[in-house]
Protein backbone atom coordinates (compact mmCIF):
# COMPACT_ATOMS: atom_id res chain seq x y z
CA UNK A 1 0.00 0.00 0.00
CA UNK A 2 2.67 2.53 -0.22
CA UNK A 3 1.68 5.73 -1.63
CA UNK A 4 -0.86 7.86 -0.08
CA UNK A 5 -1.71 6.29 2.93
CA UNK A 6 -3.02 6.32 1.48
CA UNK A 7 -0.75 9.00 1.10
CA UNK A 8 -0.92 9.50 4.62
CA UNK A 9 -1.65 5.96 5.02
CA UNK A 10 0.70 4.58 2.88
CA UNK A 11 2.24 7.76 3.33
CA UNK A 12 1.63 7.62 6.96
CA UNK A 13 2.03 4.02 7.61
CA UNK A 14 5.27 3.28 6.04
CA UNK A 15 8.60 4.82 5.54
CA UNK A 16 8.58 3.82 1.91
CA UNK A 17 9.58 6.61 -0.39
CA UNK A 18 7.26 7.51 -3.15
CA UNK A 19 8.92 9.29 -6.01
CA UNK A 20 6.49 11.64 -7.60
CA UNK A 21 7.99 12.83 -10.77
CA UNK A 22 5.81 15.05 -12.82
CA UNK A 23 6.14 14.67 -16.55
CA UNK A 24 4.61 17.07 -19.00
CA UNK A 25 1.37 15.66 -20.33
CA UNK A 26 1.98 13.73 -23.51
CA UNK A 27 5.52 15.05 -23.84
CA UNK A 28 7.50 12.92 -21.46
CA UNK A 29 9.50 15.95 -20.25
CA UNK A 30 10.15 16.40 -16.57
CA UNK A 31 7.80 19.01 -15.21
CA UNK A 32 8.26 18.97 -11.48
CA UNK A 33 10.45 17.97 -8.61
CA UNK A 34 10.12 14.66 -6.85
CA UNK A 35 7.82 14.67 -3.85
CA UNK A 36 7.40 12.31 -0.97
CA UNK A 37 4.20 10.42 -0.49
CA UNK A 38 3.00 7.83 1.84
CA UNK A 39 2.03 4.40 0.59
CA UNK A 40 -0.40 1.91 1.89
CA UNK A 41 -2.41 1.11 -0.51
CA UNK A 42 -0.73 4.26 -1.33
CA UNK A 43 -2.25 7.61 -1.63
CA UNK A 44 -0.42 10.54 -2.92
CA UNK A 45 -1.40 13.08 -0.46
CA UNK A 46 0.69 15.41 1.52
CA UNK A 47 0.65 14.54 5.18
CA UNK A 48 -1.25 17.56 6.38
CA UNK A 49 -3.45 17.64 9.45
CA UNK A 50 -4.01 14.16 10.77
CA UNK A 51 -1.00 13.11 12.78
CA UNK A 52 0.29 16.64 13.17
CA UNK A 53 -2.85 17.81 14.90
CA UNK A 54 -3.29 14.90 17.24
CA UNK A 55 -4.79 14.66 20.67
CA UNK A 56 -2.75 13.99 23.78
CA UNK A 57 -1.57 10.44 24.49
CA UNK A 58 -4.41 8.83 26.47
CA UNK A 59 -2.15 6.21 28.04
CA UNK A 60 -0.98 8.22 31.01
CA UNK A 61 2.14 8.17 33.21
CA UNK A 62 5.36 7.33 31.26
CA UNK A 63 6.81 5.19 34.06
CA UNK A 64 3.62 3.20 34.32
CA UNK A 65 3.57 2.87 30.54
CA UNK A 66 7.11 1.48 30.51
CA UNK A 67 6.24 -1.02 33.21
CA UNK A 68 3.13 -2.06 31.29
CA UNK A 69 5.17 -2.50 28.12
CA UNK A 70 7.56 -4.86 29.91
CA UNK A 71 4.60 -6.78 31.28
CA UNK A 72 3.04 -6.99 27.83
CA UNK A 73 6.30 -8.23 26.30
CA UNK A 74 6.60 -10.93 28.94
CA UNK A 75 2.99 -12.00 28.43
CA UNK A 76 3.51 -12.19 24.67
CA UNK A 77 6.66 -14.32 25.06
CA UNK A 78 4.88 -16.74 27.40
CA UNK A 79 1.86 -17.01 25.11
CA UNK A 80 3.94 -17.59 22.00
CA UNK A 81 6.07 -20.14 23.81
CA UNK A 82 2.94 -22.01 24.83
CA UNK A 83 1.55 -21.91 21.30
CA UNK A 84 -1.32 -19.67 22.37
CA UNK A 85 -2.70 -16.49 20.89
CA UNK A 86 -2.00 -13.57 23.25
CA UNK A 87 -4.74 -11.09 24.06
CA UNK A 88 -4.12 -7.89 22.15
CA UNK A 89 -3.20 -4.77 24.06
CA UNK A 90 -6.30 -2.70 24.88
CA UNK A 91 -6.43 0.70 23.19
CA UNK A 92 -9.36 2.49 24.82
CA UNK A 93 -10.98 5.17 22.68
CA UNK A 94 -11.93 8.09 24.89
CA UNK A 95 -15.18 9.88 24.00
CA UNK A 96 -15.33 12.84 26.41
CA UNK A 97 -18.66 14.39 27.30
CA UNK A 98 -19.39 17.26 24.92
CA UNK A 99 -17.09 16.06 22.14
CA UNK A 100 -18.75 14.97 18.91
CA UNK A 101 -17.66 11.37 18.44
CA UNK A 102 -18.44 8.97 15.59
CA UNK A 103 -19.75 5.42 16.02
CA UNK A 104 -20.97 2.42 14.10
CA UNK A 105 -23.86 0.45 15.56
CA UNK A 106 -24.39 -3.07 14.26
CA UNK A 107 -27.80 -4.69 14.50
CA UNK A 108 -27.84 -8.29 15.67
CA UNK A 109 -29.90 -9.28 12.64
CA UNK A 110 -30.66 -7.61 9.33
CA UNK A 111 -34.26 -6.59 8.73
CA UNK A 112 -36.73 -3.73 8.94
CA UNK A 113 -37.80 -4.32 12.53
CA UNK A 114 -34.30 -4.78 13.98
CA UNK A 115 -33.12 -1.66 12.13
CA UNK A 116 -36.01 0.39 13.51
CA UNK A 117 -35.15 -0.79 16.99
CA UNK A 118 -31.50 0.16 16.55
CA UNK A 119 -32.42 3.59 15.17
CA UNK A 120 -34.69 4.22 18.16
CA UNK A 121 -31.93 3.15 20.52
CA UNK A 122 -29.46 5.54 18.92
CA UNK A 123 -31.84 8.47 19.18
CA UNK A 124 -32.96 7.67 22.73
CA UNK A 125 -29.31 7.48 23.75
CA UNK A 126 -28.87 11.04 22.51
CA UNK A 127 -27.23 10.23 19.21
CA UNK A 128 -27.71 11.63 15.72
CA UNK A 129 -28.24 9.16 12.89
CA UNK A 130 -25.83 10.13 10.12
CA UNK A 131 -26.53 7.22 7.80
CA UNK A 132 -28.42 3.95 8.09
CA UNK A 133 -27.53 0.99 5.88
CA UNK A 134 -30.53 -1.34 6.32
CA UNK A 135 -29.13 -3.80 3.77
CA UNK A 136 -26.42 -4.78 6.27
CA UNK A 137 -27.89 -3.65 9.59
CA UNK A 138 -25.34 -0.88 10.21
CA UNK A 139 -25.97 2.63 11.50
CA UNK A 140 -23.42 5.45 11.50
CA UNK A 141 -24.11 7.81 14.39
CA UNK A 142 -22.65 10.85 16.14
CA UNK A 143 -23.04 11.69 19.80
CA UNK A 144 -21.68 14.12 22.38
CA UNK A 145 -22.42 11.80 25.30
CA UNK A 146 -19.54 9.91 26.91
CA UNK A 147 -21.87 7.03 27.81
CA UNK A 148 -23.34 6.64 24.32
CA UNK A 149 -21.96 3.16 23.67
CA UNK A 150 -23.26 1.73 26.93
CA UNK A 151 -26.58 3.55 26.59
CA UNK A 152 -27.26 2.20 23.10
CA UNK A 153 -26.58 -1.36 24.23
CA UNK A 154 -28.72 -0.93 27.33
CA UNK A 155 -31.64 0.62 25.45
CA UNK A 156 -31.37 -1.58 22.37
CA UNK A 157 -31.09 -4.85 24.27
CA UNK A 158 -30.95 -7.89 22.03
CA UNK A 159 -31.42 -5.81 18.85
CA UNK A 160 -27.87 -4.43 19.13
CA UNK A 161 -24.90 -6.69 18.41
CA UNK A 162 -22.11 -4.15 18.91
CA UNK A 163 -21.26 -0.45 19.12
CA UNK A 164 -17.84 1.02 18.47
CA UNK A 165 -16.18 4.41 18.20
CA UNK A 166 -14.58 4.78 14.78
CA UNK A 167 -11.86 7.32 15.51
CA UNK A 168 -9.84 8.54 18.48
CA UNK A 169 -10.38 12.22 17.71
CA UNK A 170 -13.43 14.45 17.49
CA UNK A 171 -15.52 14.47 14.32
CA UNK A 172 -14.49 17.27 11.99
CA UNK A 173 -17.26 16.85 9.40
CA UNK A 174 -20.86 17.94 9.63
CA UNK A 175 -22.89 16.49 12.46
CA UNK A 176 -26.41 16.99 11.16
CA UNK A 177 -28.39 14.26 9.43
CA UNK A 178 -27.21 14.31 5.82
CA UNK A 179 -28.41 14.38 2.33
CA UNK A 180 -31.07 12.06 1.10
CA UNK A 181 -30.07 8.45 1.47
CA UNK A 182 -29.75 6.08 -1.44
CA UNK A 183 -33.23 5.19 -2.58
CA UNK A 184 -34.45 2.78 -5.20
CA UNK A 185 -34.01 5.38 -7.91
CA UNK A 186 -30.28 5.46 -7.15
CA UNK A 187 -29.72 1.73 -6.90
CA UNK A 188 -29.13 1.06 -10.57
CA UNK A 189 -27.80 2.85 -13.58
CA UNK A 190 -30.31 4.48 -15.83
CA UNK A 191 -30.68 2.32 -18.88
CA UNK A 192 -28.09 -0.03 -17.43
CA UNK A 193 -25.22 2.39 -18.10
CA UNK A 194 -23.87 5.45 -16.35
CA UNK A 195 -23.60 8.85 -17.95
CA UNK A 196 -20.04 9.40 -19.11
CA UNK A 197 -17.88 12.46 -18.76
CA UNK A 198 -17.44 14.72 -21.79
CA UNK A 199 -15.40 13.13 -24.53
CA UNK A 200 -16.54 9.70 -23.43
CA UNK A 201 -15.58 7.60 -26.44
CA UNK A 202 -12.18 6.01 -25.93
CA UNK A 203 -11.25 4.65 -29.36
CA UNK A 204 -9.07 1.58 -29.49
CA UNK A 205 -6.02 2.25 -31.61
CA UNK A 206 -3.04 0.06 -32.39
CA UNK A 207 -0.53 2.90 -32.10
CA UNK A 208 1.32 3.21 -28.78
CA UNK A 209 0.68 6.24 -26.59
CA UNK A 210 3.74 8.49 -26.12
CA UNK A 211 4.80 7.19 -22.67
CA UNK A 212 3.76 3.58 -23.15
CA UNK A 213 7.36 2.49 -23.67
CA UNK A 214 8.14 3.65 -20.11
CA UNK A 215 5.47 1.38 -18.60
CA UNK A 216 7.59 -1.61 -17.58
CA UNK A 217 4.74 -2.69 -15.34
CA UNK A 218 2.37 -3.38 -18.24
CA UNK A 219 4.85 -5.68 -19.91
CA UNK A 220 5.36 -7.66 -16.69
CA UNK A 221 1.66 -8.52 -16.43
CA UNK A 222 1.16 -9.02 -20.17
CA UNK A 223 -1.23 -6.08 -20.56
CA UNK A 224 0.35 -5.15 -23.89
CA UNK A 225 -0.44 -8.63 -25.20
CA UNK A 226 -3.96 -8.55 -23.73
CA UNK A 227 -4.65 -5.32 -25.60
CA UNK A 228 -4.14 -7.16 -28.86
CA UNK A 229 -7.31 -9.05 -27.87
CA UNK A 230 -9.33 -6.36 -26.08
CA UNK A 231 -9.02 -3.10 -24.19
CA UNK A 232 -12.07 -4.02 -22.16
CA UNK A 233 -15.80 -3.28 -22.44
CA UNK A 234 -17.42 0.10 -21.81
CA UNK A 235 -20.09 -1.56 -19.66
CA UNK A 236 -17.49 -2.51 -17.04
CA UNK A 237 -17.01 0.00 -14.20
CA UNK A 238 -14.19 0.00 -11.67
CA UNK A 239 -14.86 1.90 -8.45
CA UNK A 240 -11.65 3.58 -7.27
CA UNK A 241 -12.08 3.89 -3.50
CA UNK A 242 -9.45 6.53 -2.91
CA UNK A 243 -8.75 10.27 -2.67
CA UNK A 244 -10.66 11.30 -5.79
CA UNK A 245 -9.93 11.37 -9.53
CA UNK A 246 -8.82 14.40 -11.54
CA UNK A 247 -11.85 15.10 -13.72
CA UNK A 248 -10.08 16.98 -16.51
CA UNK A 249 -6.95 14.92 -16.94
CA UNK A 250 -6.82 14.11 -20.68
CA UNK A 251 -5.94 10.47 -20.01
CA UNK A 252 -8.79 9.98 -17.51
CA UNK A 253 -11.67 12.17 -18.65
CA UNK A 254 -12.64 9.86 -21.54
CA UNK A 255 -13.18 6.96 -19.15
CA UNK A 256 -14.45 8.80 -16.08
CA UNK A 257 -17.91 7.69 -14.95
CA UNK A 258 -19.25 10.88 -13.38
CA UNK A 259 -22.76 9.55 -12.71
CA UNK A 260 -21.45 6.79 -10.44
CA UNK A 261 -18.92 8.96 -8.61
CA UNK A 262 -19.51 9.96 -4.99
CA UNK A 263 -17.90 11.45 -1.91
CA UNK A 264 -18.06 9.22 1.19
CA UNK A 265 -15.99 11.45 3.49
CA UNK A 266 -19.02 13.50 4.56
CA UNK A 267 -19.18 11.55 7.84
CA UNK A 268 -19.81 8.33 5.93
CA UNK A 269 -22.94 9.42 4.06
CA UNK A 270 -22.99 9.61 0.25
CA UNK A 271 -22.40 13.16 -1.00
CA UNK A 272 -23.58 13.54 -4.60
CA UNK A 273 -22.38 17.11 -5.05
CA UNK A 274 -20.82 17.93 -8.41
CA UNK A 275 -17.23 18.21 -7.15
CA UNK A 276 -17.27 16.35 -3.83
CA UNK A 277 -15.65 13.25 -5.35
CA UNK A 278 -12.77 15.17 -6.91
CA UNK A 279 -9.30 15.30 -5.31
CA UNK A 280 -8.44 18.05 -2.86
CA UNK A 281 -5.22 17.31 -0.97
CA UNK A 282 -3.97 14.14 -2.68
CA UNK A 283 -3.42 12.82 -6.18
CA UNK A 284 -3.18 9.23 -4.97
CA UNK A 285 -6.54 8.29 -6.46
CA UNK A 286 -5.68 9.96 -9.74
CA UNK A 287 -2.51 7.89 -9.99
CA UNK A 288 -4.39 4.68 -9.17
CA UNK A 289 -7.11 5.44 -11.73
CA UNK A 290 -4.54 5.92 -14.48
CA UNK A 291 -3.06 2.49 -13.84
CA UNK A 292 -6.51 0.94 -14.05
CA UNK A 293 -7.89 2.69 -17.10
CA UNK A 294 -5.89 5.53 -18.65
CA UNK A 295 -7.39 5.85 -22.12
CA UNK A 296 -5.76 4.71 -25.35
CA UNK A 297 -5.99 8.10 -27.02
CA UNK A 298 -2.57 9.12 -28.26
CA UNK A 299 -1.82 10.93 -24.98
CA UNK A 300 0.50 9.93 -22.16
CA UNK A 301 0.11 6.36 -20.91
CA UNK A 302 -2.26 3.42 -21.32
CA UNK A 303 -4.00 1.68 -18.43
CA UNK A 304 -4.41 -2.04 -17.87
CA UNK A 305 -8.00 -1.82 -19.14
CA UNK A 306 -8.06 1.34 -21.28
CA UNK A 307 -11.65 1.03 -22.51
CA UNK A 308 -13.44 0.33 -19.21
CA UNK A 309 -14.75 3.13 -17.03
CA UNK A 310 -13.66 4.31 -13.60
CA UNK A 311 -15.84 5.91 -10.94
CA UNK A 312 -14.38 8.08 -8.21
CA UNK A 313 -15.54 6.83 -4.80
CA UNK A 314 -13.80 9.23 -2.46
CA UNK A 315 -13.03 7.63 0.90
CA UNK A 316 -9.91 9.62 1.89
CA UNK A 317 -10.52 12.87 3.76
CA UNK A 318 -8.38 15.98 3.45
CA UNK A 319 -6.13 14.81 6.30
CA UNK A 320 -5.48 11.50 4.54
CA UNK A 321 -7.64 9.27 6.75
CA UNK A 322 -10.00 6.52 5.70
CA UNK A 323 -12.31 5.90 8.65
CA UNK A 324 -14.54 2.81 8.90
CA UNK A 325 -17.72 4.69 8.05
CA UNK A 326 -16.10 6.03 4.86
CA UNK A 327 -15.13 2.53 3.76
CA UNK A 328 -18.61 1.18 4.55
CA UNK A 329 -20.13 3.91 2.39
CA UNK A 330 -17.68 3.15 -0.44
CA UNK A 331 -18.37 -0.57 -0.57
CA UNK A 332 -22.11 -0.09 -0.23
CA UNK A 333 -22.09 2.51 -3.00
CA UNK A 334 -20.23 0.14 -5.31
CA UNK A 335 -22.82 -2.57 -4.70
CA UNK A 336 -25.80 -0.27 -5.04
CA UNK A 337 -24.53 1.21 -8.29
CA UNK A 338 -23.77 -2.17 -9.82
CA UNK A 339 -20.04 -1.67 -10.24
CA UNK A 340 -17.94 -4.61 -11.36
CA UNK A 341 -14.66 -4.12 -9.51
CA UNK A 342 -13.30 -1.96 -6.70
CA UNK A 343 -9.71 -1.02 -6.00
CA UNK A 344 -8.70 -0.39 -2.40
CA UNK A 345 -5.19 1.03 -2.00
CA UNK A 346 -5.45 1.82 1.70
CA UNK A 347 -6.10 0.34 5.10
CA UNK A 348 -8.92 1.55 7.27
CA UNK A 349 -7.86 4.04 9.96
CA UNK A 350 -7.12 4.53 12.72
CA UNK A 351 -5.78 1.00 13.27
CA UNK A 352 -3.34 -0.79 11.02
CA UNK A 353 -4.82 -4.00 12.44
CA UNK A 354 -8.34 -4.38 13.87
CA UNK A 355 -8.47 -6.89 16.73
CA UNK A 356 -11.47 -9.08 17.52
CA UNK A 357 -10.81 -8.95 21.27
CA UNK A 358 -11.15 -5.14 21.43
CA UNK A 359 -14.82 -3.97 21.40
CA UNK A 360 -14.43 -0.74 19.41
CA UNK A 361 -12.18 -2.35 16.83
CA UNK A 362 -14.40 -5.42 16.51
CA UNK A 363 -17.53 -3.32 15.92
CA UNK A 364 -15.82 -1.20 13.25
CA UNK A 365 -14.36 -4.27 11.57
CA UNK A 366 -17.76 -5.98 11.55
CA UNK A 367 -19.39 -2.98 9.87
CA UNK A 368 -16.75 -2.95 7.10
CA UNK A 369 -16.91 -6.74 6.76
CA UNK A 370 -20.68 -6.59 6.25
CA UNK A 371 -20.33 -3.90 3.59
CA UNK A 372 -17.67 -5.88 1.70
CA UNK A 373 -19.71 -9.08 1.91
CA UNK A 374 -22.92 -7.40 0.77
CA UNK A 375 -21.29 -5.67 -2.20
CA UNK A 376 -19.65 -8.96 -3.19
CA UNK A 377 -23.08 -10.58 -3.23
CA UNK A 378 -24.18 -7.82 -5.61
CA UNK A 379 -21.49 -8.96 -8.04
CA UNK A 380 -18.59 -6.66 -7.14
CA UNK A 381 -15.08 -8.14 -6.88
CA UNK A 382 -12.49 -6.35 -4.77
CA UNK A 383 -8.70 -5.90 -5.00
CA UNK A 384 -6.73 -4.43 -2.08
CA UNK A 385 -3.17 -3.41 -1.30
CA UNK A 386 -1.36 -5.71 1.14
CA UNK A 387 0.39 -2.82 2.90
CA UNK A 388 3.80 -1.18 2.97
CA UNK A 389 5.35 -2.15 6.28
CA UNK A 390 7.40 -5.20 5.14
CA UNK A 391 5.20 -7.02 7.66
CA UNK A 392 4.55 -10.76 7.74
CA UNK A 393 0.75 -10.89 7.89
CA UNK A 394 0.87 -14.58 8.80
CA UNK A 395 2.88 -13.98 11.99
CA UNK A 396 1.49 -10.93 13.75
CA UNK A 397 3.11 -9.94 17.03
CA UNK A 398 3.22 -6.18 17.57
CA UNK A 399 2.02 -2.91 16.04
CA UNK A 400 3.48 0.48 16.90
CA UNK A 401 1.60 2.64 14.37
CA UNK A 402 -1.92 2.63 15.81
CA UNK A 403 -4.04 4.57 16.43
CA UNK A 404 -2.66 6.75 13.69
CA UNK A 405 -5.07 9.67 14.06
CA UNK A 406 -3.77 10.55 17.54
CA UNK A 407 -0.92 9.08 19.60
CA UNK A 408 0.18 5.60 18.48
CA UNK A 409 1.04 3.05 21.15
CA UNK A 410 3.20 -0.04 21.12
CA UNK A 411 0.74 -2.90 21.31
CA UNK A 412 0.69 -6.66 21.24
CA UNK A 413 -1.50 -8.08 18.48
CA UNK A 414 -2.51 -11.60 17.45
CA UNK A 415 -3.64 -13.44 14.35
CA UNK A 416 -7.25 -12.32 14.90
CA UNK A 417 -6.09 -8.75 14.31
CA UNK A 418 -6.58 -7.95 10.63
CA UNK A 419 -5.55 -5.33 8.12
CA UNK A 420 -8.88 -4.31 6.59
CA UNK A 421 -10.07 -4.50 3.90
CA UNK A 422 -7.07 -6.50 2.61
CA UNK A 423 -7.53 -9.47 4.94
CA UNK A 424 -11.31 -9.73 4.72
CA UNK A 425 -12.81 -12.80 3.06
CA UNK A 426 -13.22 -12.57 -0.70
CA UNK A 427 -10.84 -9.62 -1.13
CA UNK A 428 -7.84 -10.16 -3.43
CA UNK A 429 -4.74 -9.19 -1.42
CA UNK A 430 -1.92 -7.84 -3.59
CA UNK A 431 1.83 -7.72 -2.92
CA UNK A 432 4.19 -5.38 -4.78
CA UNK A 433 6.93 -6.13 -7.32
CA UNK A 434 10.02 -4.05 -8.07
CA UNK A 435 11.98 -4.07 -11.32
CA UNK A 436 15.58 -5.25 -10.90
CA UNK A 437 16.66 -5.64 -14.51
CA UNK A 438 15.80 -4.85 -18.11
CA UNK A 439 16.38 -8.18 -19.81
CA UNK A 440 14.27 -9.97 -22.37
CA UNK A 441 11.99 -11.53 -19.73
CA UNK A 442 10.24 -8.70 -17.86
CA UNK A 443 8.79 -11.02 -15.22
CA UNK A 444 12.13 -12.62 -14.43
CA UNK A 445 13.57 -9.16 -13.82
CA UNK A 446 11.35 -8.54 -10.79
CA UNK A 447 11.48 -9.20 -7.07
CA UNK A 448 9.34 -8.33 -4.05
CA UNK A 449 9.40 -4.62 -3.26
CA UNK A 450 11.29 -4.18 0.00
CA UNK A 451 8.36 -2.34 1.60
CA UNK A 452 5.68 -4.86 0.63
CA UNK A 453 3.81 -6.81 3.26
CA UNK A 454 3.88 -10.56 2.78
CA UNK A 455 2.63 -13.76 4.42
CA UNK A 456 1.99 -17.37 3.52
CA UNK A 457 -1.73 -17.82 3.01
CA UNK A 458 -2.23 -14.04 3.14
CA UNK A 459 -0.99 -12.83 -0.24
CA UNK A 460 -3.18 -13.87 -3.17
CA UNK A 461 -1.21 -12.46 -6.10
CA UNK A 462 1.53 -9.96 -6.90
CA UNK A 463 1.81 -7.08 -9.39
CA UNK A 464 4.25 -4.22 -10.09
CA UNK A 465 4.22 -1.50 -7.44
CA UNK A 466 7.62 0.22 -7.41
CA UNK A 467 8.24 3.32 -9.52
CA UNK A 468 4.99 3.07 -11.41
CA UNK A 469 4.32 5.75 -14.01
CA UNK A 470 0.76 7.04 -14.02
CA UNK A 471 -1.44 10.11 -14.03
CA UNK A 472 -1.11 12.93 -11.48
CA UNK A 473 -3.06 16.13 -10.83
CA UNK A 474 -0.23 18.65 -11.23
CA UNK A 475 -0.31 20.06 -14.74
CA UNK A 476 -2.50 17.11 -15.76
CA UNK A 477 0.78 15.26 -15.92
CA UNK A 478 2.43 11.97 -15.06
CA UNK A 479 4.55 10.83 -12.16
CA UNK A 480 6.20 7.88 -10.46
CA UNK A 481 4.85 6.42 -7.23
CA UNK A 482 5.69 3.31 -5.24
CA UNK A 483 3.67 1.17 -2.89
CA UNK A 484 1.30 -1.75 -2.74
CA UNK A 485 -1.16 1.03 -3.48
CA UNK A 486 0.29 1.02 -6.97
CA UNK A 487 0.29 -2.78 -7.27
CA UNK A 488 -3.38 -3.27 -6.42
CA UNK A 489 -4.79 -1.24 -9.36
CA UNK A 490 -2.95 -3.52 -11.79
CA UNK A 491 -4.98 -6.38 -10.36
CA UNK A 492 -8.19 -4.34 -10.44
CA UNK A 493 -7.48 -3.64 -14.11
CA UNK A 494 -6.90 -7.33 -14.87
CA UNK A 495 -10.16 -8.18 -13.09
CA UNK A 496 -11.89 -5.55 -15.25
CA UNK A 497 -10.50 -7.20 -18.39
CA UNK A 498 -11.61 -10.59 -17.10
CA UNK A 499 -15.11 -9.29 -16.37
CA UNK A 500 -15.15 -7.80 -19.86
CA UNK A 501 -14.32 -11.18 -21.40
CA UNK A 502 -16.52 -13.17 -19.01
CA UNK A 503 -19.42 -10.93 -17.97
CA UNK A 504 -21.39 -13.74 -16.32
CA UNK A 505 -18.66 -14.83 -13.92
CA UNK A 506 -19.44 -14.16 -10.27
CA UNK A 507 -16.79 -12.62 -7.95
CA UNK A 508 -15.73 -16.00 -6.53
CA UNK A 509 -15.15 -17.34 -10.05
CA UNK A 510 -13.20 -14.24 -11.03
CA UNK A 511 -10.92 -14.59 -8.01
CA UNK A 512 -10.45 -18.30 -8.59
CA UNK A 513 -9.54 -17.81 -12.26
CA UNK A 514 -7.30 -14.84 -11.48
CA UNK A 515 -5.22 -17.00 -9.15
CA UNK A 516 -5.27 -19.99 -11.49
CA UNK A 517 -4.04 -17.80 -14.37
CA UNK A 518 -1.28 -16.16 -12.32
CA UNK A 519 2.27 -16.92 -13.42
CA UNK A 520 4.01 -18.79 -10.60
CA UNK A 521 7.10 -17.07 -9.25
CA UNK A 522 9.56 -18.83 -6.99
CA UNK A 523 10.87 -17.33 -3.78
CA UNK A 524 13.48 -14.59 -3.99
CA UNK A 525 15.63 -12.88 -1.37
CA UNK A 526 14.69 -9.64 0.36
CA UNK A 527 16.46 -6.70 1.96
CA UNK A 528 13.74 -6.14 4.56
CA UNK A 529 11.22 -8.16 6.52
CA UNK A 530 10.66 -11.89 6.79
CA UNK A 531 12.21 -14.17 4.14
CA UNK A 532 10.08 -15.97 1.58
CA UNK A 533 8.61 -19.35 2.49
CA UNK A 534 6.41 -21.76 0.58
CA UNK A 535 6.42 -23.37 -2.83
CA UNK A 536 6.78 -21.95 -6.30
CA UNK A 537 3.00 -22.26 -6.72
CA UNK A 538 2.09 -20.64 -3.40
CA UNK A 539 4.52 -18.64 -1.33
CA UNK A 540 4.58 -15.79 1.14
CA UNK A 541 5.94 -13.21 -1.31
CA UNK A 542 3.87 -13.75 -4.45
CA UNK A 543 0.96 -15.96 -3.41
CA UNK A 544 -0.30 -17.81 -6.48
CA UNK A 545 1.99 -15.70 -8.67
CA UNK A 546 2.03 -12.58 -10.83
CA UNK A 547 -1.27 -11.65 -12.48
CA UNK A 548 -1.56 -12.39 -16.20
CA UNK A 549 -3.67 -9.96 -18.22
CA UNK A 550 -3.50 -11.98 -21.42
CA UNK A 551 -4.80 -15.12 -19.72
CA UNK A 552 -7.63 -13.06 -18.25
CA UNK A 553 -9.09 -12.23 -21.66
CA UNK A 554 -8.84 -15.69 -23.21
Amino acid sequence: MPTTRHARHHLRRTATVVAALALAAGAGAQAGAATAAAPVGSTSVAATGGLAATTADPVGDPAADAEAAVSEAGRLALAVGAGEQPTSTPVPIATPEGQVSSYVVNARTVGTVPMQQVLRSVRRAGGTVVKAWPQIGVVVAHSTHASFRDDVVRIGGTSVLSVGATRTVAVSERTAAPVRGIGSADSSRAGGLSTLAPGAAAPAAPEADPLEADQWDMRVIGADDAHEVTDGRRQVVVGVLDSGIDADHPDLAPNLDVADSVNCTDAGAPDRSATGWQPTTSDHGTHVAGTVAAARNGVGIVGVAPAVRVASVKVVNDDGFIYPEYAVCGFMWAGLRGMDVTNNSYYVDPFQFYCDDQPDQLAAKEAVRRAVSWSTRQGVVHAAAAGNSAYDLSAKTTDSSSPDDSAPVERVINDDCQDIPAELDGVVTVASLAQVGTGSDPLADTTLSSFSNRGLGKIDVAAPGSRILSTVVTNNGYGLKSGTSMASPHVAGVLALMRSAHPTWAPARLVRELKADAVAKECTTTTAGAPCVGTVDDNSFYGAGVVDALAAVR
